[in-house]
């Protein structure tokens, strides 16, 4: 109405206007310098939107500006228009450009007058204009006091285009109507429609332009975009667009969550939430029973971002439901989960026990956790586990369960009839449930009466010459087992005699017997007696003989400087072997054996007799040993040595890997693709030393069975007192045929031969080009330390225990008569020997030997070893 009304007033004031103007517009014919007021802007009518200011000077144009007085601006309403108050003027800055604070009160008012250009002229100043300012401002003066002067002015207003309530950020819910708010207001009244990546919409389909804005009906996530509301004013020429942006919302949707998750006492748990939404969601948890944030709680963390819950210990007091929740400016979504908070089993109880034999053991393990735990049994070390109720694998097993769920307990009982020995032992109770498993062991003790079943295969004990026997005596029973000897059936504690000595030491019994007369050769009983029963044991204790006669010794390799005998062994006693063979020999025309040469073996080595002179004729007698002497000298051979020869054949020691024909030679392979290290044994030399080797190796190829050797590659080589040499400059992936002869004063020995074929270009075994220690100088240093270490262990026992190898030997000063008696008999070199009436260049020096083997090599020692490495 207040519009209406004021453009009412407008109209009136521009008609009568134009008549003031009709009337003025005479006076100028009359006269060119007639007084008048000019208002400026020169327009008649000024038209502005509301809101904005305004400034209108009137200015006198009269011939003498000091005869104007009473120069005013009246409003619509043919009010004066009073000047700005002096009390409104404040400066904004002060002198150094800083802005000053606005003080209350300060505003200005919204239409004043103001005199300007040194008070000449008179301005109407509108702030900010507004609807009801509408109408004919008038500008009066005197001019000479008596001559009336006018001006007058219309003054339009008008609403410029302006955005009510179009937000330029709007974000729909996806699958909802709704309006693209855009409601202009303006006056006159705006027109508005709308445009989306510069294309008209029009009100159809999904699209409806109302007052409020674009209606979009079922909006949707391709709804997205930039929208441009534009609202025209066709009579005043305005134009203006707003840009908004739509972006759809999508309400967020927790994917659901297990109804049950199980989270370990004293561990961590971890679970995440996932949810789809636009925006993004956030996350929160809720613990339901307390409805506390669970961010907020102890040991929980909660990452909002992507959902996921930590619990860094979990407690009992956790147990709860817990609700995950996702929100965003759509909205929220939520899922519940129970997390159900399992304890570790616990073993209880379970208590070692002691059962007898043939009776029945009940082994009973409790454990505790929720859910409550189950429980089985097994043989500890082993794998299987015992099953619930009877096993098939041994009916006298059975396993029994009871279980307490309310509070978390179970019991397990394992019971074994007929409780055998077999049965003792440790025994795994196994508690296990959702959360763990826990283990522990226990041991069945099975009492039973004594045995000697370990001690049934005991060979007799043997002793000779009055030396005391150990006769010892251990019996296995549960409890201990007190023991006691028998002989000739009366207890040997009432005898009383001191030739029957008892040691007892913990569980084993020793009768130590002097046979002073053969009555003590004979049987004794070991009575051993607990709670549960007795057991008794016979050992026989027997005189111990020299072994009987060597029956037979046969040559069966005679070089011209050894021989090789194959000796057949006496028969033996069960418990006494023989630790060693001494074969004598002598040249066949001496009568004595006192000046025959000795060498003692080992039972297990090669009869090797070496040393010997060729083309000679020798006697041999050979005897055995045990530890109670030697036996009769026996197997008298009679054997004579060839002449001095060319040495045998040497015997590579390359194992082959293969033998294609009977003839063909072996082959041998090599881990180098360009050398090979080539190793024999020393042959028989057959009366003259050795003096050198010679190798040959040519390549060569096998075609239909024949080998073809390359000559003019052969390579020849001697090789001075040496048992290896290494071919160089070999050709990969190549067969070698290999020639090995020995060499002495009398001529080369029969050739050995192998093949060899060399690898394929890249060496199997790395080789080291740098100059480093060989490994076998590496083993010897290793060897050598180890042996110092030993003799300074030895002389350190030696000096403050009198223990150790050289203790032994320093207390042997003294022997026995029946051991100079042996050395008589073997003829030991360090005696002193009857006069030999043969010239000193007829037979070679005497040096008694030995030879043991360990079975990987025959060592040879000067000097009568007997007993030593023996295998027996």
């Amino acid at each position: 109405m207040a519009a209406q009304y004021g453009r009412s007033l407008n109209s009136a004031a521009v008609m009568m206007l134009l008549v003031w103007i009709t009337l003025i517009g005479v006076a100028p014919s009359q006269g060119q310098n007639q007084p008048r007021l000019k208002i400026l802007p020169a327009s008649s009518i000024q038209r502005k939107p509301v809101g904005h200011s305004l400034l209108l000077t009137c200015r006198p144009e009269v011939p003498d500006t000091n005869l104007i007085s009473d120069l005013r601006w009246n409003d619509n309403r043919n009010m004066t228009i009073l000047p700005k108050p002096m009390n409104y003027y404040y400066p904004l800055y002060d002198s150094k450009g800083r802005k000053l604070p606005t003080k209350a009160g300060q505003s200005s008012p919204m239409i004043y007058t103001e005199s300007i250009a040194g008070g000449t002229a008179l301005a109407l100043i509108f702030n900010s204009l507004q609807e009801n300012m509408a109408g004919t401002y008038y500008c009066a003066a005197s001019y000479s006091v008596t001559e009336k002067l006018n001006a007058a002015v219309v003054v339009e207003t008008y609403v410029a285009i302006t955005w009510k309530d179009a937000p330029t950020d709007q974000r729909p819910l996806m699958g909802t109507d709704y309006i693209v708010r855009c409601e202009v207001t303006a006056n006159p009244p705006a027109t508005v429609d709308w445009l989306r990546n510069g294309d008209q919409i029009k009100s159809s389909g999904r699209y409806v332009i109302e007052n409020r804005g674009l209606l979009i009906k079922n909006i949707t996530e391709a709804d997205d975009g930039v929208y441009t509301c534009r609202a025209a004013v066709m009579s005043t020429g305005e134009l203006k667009n707003r840009e908004i942006r739509v972006e759809v919302q999508i309400m967020p949707e927790v994917q659901r969550l297990p109804q049950v998750m199980d989270a370990v006492e004293g561990q961590s748990f971890s679970v995440m939430c996932n949810a789809t939404g636009k925006p993004v969601p956030e996350f929160q948890w809720i613990k339901k029973g307390t409805q506390q944030n669970a961010a907020d709680l102890d040991r929980f963390s909660v990452n909002a971002i992507t959902g996921q819950l930590d619990i860094s210990t979990v407690e009992q007091q956790d147990h709860d439901n817990y609700a995950c929740i996702a929100r965003n400016p759509a909205g929220h979504s939520e899922s519940v989960m129970k997390l159900n908070v399992l304890i570790r089993p616990k073993i209880i109880e379970f208590i070692n026990i002691t059962v007898s034999e043939n009776e029945e053991a009940v082994f009973v393990c409790k454990a505790f956790g929720r859910p409550a735990p189950e429980i089985t049994f097994r043989r500890y070390g082993t794998v299987e586990e015992y099953t619930i109720g009877l096993q098939v694998s041994d009916d006298r097993i059975i396993l029994e369960q009871s279980t307490d769920d309310e509070k978390g307990e179970t019991v397990g009982t394992l019971r074994i009839s007929k409780l055998a020995t077999t049965d003792d032992g440790l025994y795994e109770c196994i508690a296990r449930n959702r959360g763990d498993v826990a283990f522990k062991v226990g041991h069945i003790t099975v009492e039973y009466r004594p045995i000697f079943d370990h001690m049934k295969a005991l060979p007799p004990v043997y002793t000779w010459e009055e030396r005391p026997a150990n006769l010892s005596c251990f019996a296995q029973a549960i409890p201990n087992a007190t023991i006691e000897w028998r002989f000739n059936d009366r207890r040997v504690q009432d005898l009383y005699d001191q030739n029957l000595r008892i040691e007892n030491e913990g569980l084993r019994s020793d009768l130590i017997v002097t046979p002073r007369d053969r009555r003590y050769y004979t049987a004794y009983k070991c009575v051993a007696n607990n709670r549960l029963g007795s057991a008794e044991h016979v050992m026989e204790l027997r005189e111990a003989r020299i072994p009987e006669s060597v029956p037979q010794a046969k040559p069966r390799i005679v070089s011209a400087t050894s021989i090789t005998f194959d000796i057949m062994v006496p028969p033996v006693e069960p418990g006494l072997p023989l630790t060693a063979f001494s074969v004598q020999w002598k040249e066949q025309f001496q009568s004595d054996w006192n000046f025959a040469f000795n060498r003692t073996w080992s039972p297990d080595s090669p009869y090797i007799v070496e040393g010997l002179r060729p083309q000679t004729a020798y006697s041999f007698r050979f005897a055995a040993r045990n530890v109670v002497g030697l036996s009769q000298w026996g197997a008298y051979v009679d054997q004579s040595t060839p002449r001095r020869s060319e040495p045998e054949t040497p015997r590579i020691l390359h194992t082959p890997i293969q033998d294609e024909e009977e003839d063909s030679d072996p082959i041998v392979t090599s881990p180098y693709a360009d050398h090979f290290d080539m190793r024999w044994s020393i042959p028989v030399d057959n009366g003259e030393p050795i003096d050198m080797y010679r190798i040959k190796y040519c390549p060569g190829t096998k075609v239909n069975g024949y080998w073809t050797e390359m000559e003019e590659h052969c390579i020849e080589q001697d090789i001075a007192r040496m048992t290896n040499f290494e071919m160089r400059n070999l050709q990969a992936d190549t067969y070698y045929r290999i020639e090995l002869m020995a060499h002495n004063a009398i001529g080369f020995s029969k050739p050995a031969h192998v093949l060899m074929k060399t690898a394929r270009g890249i060496d199997v075994v790395l080789r080291v080009d740098s100059p480093t220690l060989s490994s076998t100088a590496v083993v010897g240093i290793v060897i050598g330390s180890v042996v110092l270490l030993l003799l300074i262990a030895d002389l350190l026992c030696c000096a403050f225990g009198n223990l150790g190898i050289l203790a032994t030997l320093c207390r042997k000063t003294k022997r026995s008569p029946s051991d100079l008696d042996d050395e008589a008999k073997l003829g030991r070199e360090d005696e002193k020997q009857p006069l030999n009436t043969q010239p000193a260049a007829a037979s070679p020096p005497k040096v008694n030997s030995s030879v043991e083997f360990d079975g990987r090599v025959v060592h040879s020692r000067s000097g009568e070893i007997i007993g030593k490495n023996s295998a027996v």
